[in-house]
């Protein structure tokens, strides 16, 4: 049996549009609104339109641009991001387009010289932890998505959608793990400061050790600005050094930082975790891969990734709609770097 052929009333009908609008769309004739059109567009491929429109490919704002101050492939969150993000966002029609943010064009609040504010239908920013450089693109007035944001973002008035993994209750429950293993001394590594999710794993630090009556231990924590050092076996060394004594246990921002700090702790000649438990966070790849396998949180970035693309195409389509401020859960893994 042959299929049925999809016509132009196919696509008004699931769009809630006339047809006369969807014809303009395909024909080029009479004005449609931007966000009408790539909506039409977008039904048409999904429901395999084939007519090609008129001057489709090289529309105004055709582009997505995808702002970030790391080469995202360069870790596991960010590959698995970027790979669902395009996906999504290319089959509404868009092309995304990365521009890697320098520390000058942060300073100095501005735009990369080749983006063309014109061709560019909206902004993802990932890795992008500058409160005034956020507000700048936010005053752009393009559709935007940040995922994860600068420290306390969550408790501030941002003018853009947000999306970040939900930090807090993983966090709590990977310290309280440690607590019924017996510490009762637990350390913080990490830059609290560094981004918003860091912020948020250090109160659910905070949080765990207050619900179970306990201090928190800053002597026996390394809080310092965030900066390559943390990668350094010997600073870590340095740093272990001069605590009045190791505490019980290490809850770690993510897990970039707990696997370093269990290289420093081997080479002093500990064991974890029988001598000192560690926690991160990420759920990275590398987590599985280090003697013993870490204790951390998983992150669904693919999953991030596919909210973002949905929330910032649905801004296109509807840039009135109130901001939305999107969490997704996270799963503490059980590993086996706390008794």
């Amino acid at each position: 049996m042959a299929l049925k052929r999809v016509t132009m009333q196919d696509i008004a009908d699931a769009c809630a549009l006339s047809r006369n609008t969807v014809s303009k769309v395909f024909n080029g004739r009479g004005s449609v609104p931007e966000a009408t059109r790539r909506q039409v567009l977008a039904k048409a491929r999904e429901l395999g339109y084939s007519q090609a429109p008129a001057g489709d490919a090289a529309g105004s704002g055709a582009n997505i641009a995808l702002l970030t101050r790391h080469k995202l492939l360069s870790h596991s969150f960010g590959a698995f991001f970027i790979t669902s993000f395009t996906d999504q966002i290319c089959r509404t029609g868009y092309t995304v387009k990365i521009y890697e943010i320098s520390p000058a064009e942060i300073a100095e609040r501005r735009l990369p010289p080749h983006l063309d504010l014109s061709q560019t239908a909206g902004f993802l920013g990932i890795e992008l932890f500058d409160r005034e450089y956020l507000d700048m693109i936010c005053s752009l007035k393009k559709p935007t998505v940040f995922v994860d944001g600068f420290a306390r973002a969550s408790m501030s008035l941002i003018g853009c959608d947000y999306v970040s993994m939900e930090n807090l209750s993983s966090e709590i429950s990977l310290v309280r793990r440690m607590i019924a293993a017996g510490a009762r001394r637990i350390g913080f590594v990490g830059d609290s400061e560094h981004c918003n999710s860091f912020f948020e794993r250090w109160l659910g630090y905070c949080i765990a050790l207050r619900d179970a009556g306990l201090p928190v231990d800053r002597e026996r924590s390394i809080l310092e600005k965030d900066s390559d050092l943390y990668g350094s076996t010997e600073w870590l060394l340095e740093k272990l050094a001069a605590m009045p004594s190791l505490p019980d246990a290490f809850a770690c921002a993510n897990d970039y930082l707990a696997i370093h700090l269990i290289t420093a702790l081997k080479k002093m000649g500990l064991s974890v975790p029988r001598d000192v438990m560690i926690a991160g966070f990420d759920g990275s790849l590398e987590a599985t891969l280090i003697e013993p396998p870490l204790a951390t949180a998983k992150i669904p970035s693919a999953e991030i990734g596919r909210l973002a693309a949905s929330l910032l195409s649905e801004r296109i389509l509807n840039p009135e709609a109130s901001f939305r401020w999107t969490y997704v859960k996270t799963t503490p893994v059980a590993g086996g770097s706390i008794r």
